[in-house]
């Protein structure tokens, strides 16, 4: 087993890919398990189709689901932080996706993506974790 923690500079985007610095960590390592930690109460990870208007569908759902307003009971940072921290009981804060060959297991669409609404906190951590088997 053999753990790395990746920095990952998120700009206040919500939807962030991670499919590429995944794969250059599985490269070269043969089969098994990848699994990605984000270990933070405020970020989750999700596998979905980039590019072609499902990230911001998803982050339009995201918003519509944890609209930014008072109604949190978690009220410190931004207007509307509580709803961050509710946003990793919905999209979890790990994943863990087949690795054959060295490369992540993902069908032809998939992009693995860090999800995180969090404008106080631009910068973030995810750990990668590569499990051989």
């Amino acid at each position: 087993m053999e753990t790395i923690e990746q920095k990952v500079h998120n700009g206040n985007r919500v939807v962030t890919d991670l499919t590429v610095s995944i794969g250059d960590f599985c490269r070269e390592r043969g089969d098994g398990l990848v699994n990605v930690f984000a270990p933070h109460a405020t970020a989750g990870l999700a596998v979905i189709e980039t590019g072609a208007g499902s990230d911001q569908d998803l982050v339009d759902t995201v918003h519509r689901l944890f609209p930014r307003d008072a109604r949190y009971r978690h009220a410190h940072g931004s207007h509307g932080h509580g709803a961050d921290h509710v946003l990793p009981a919905v999209i979890s804060p790990s994943i863990s996706i087949p690795v054959i060959d060295g490369r992540p297991a993902l069908g032809i669409w998939q992009s693995i993506v860090l999800v995180d609404t969090n404008v106080d906190n631009p910068d973030r951590t995810v750990r990668l974790t590569f499990l051989t088997g």
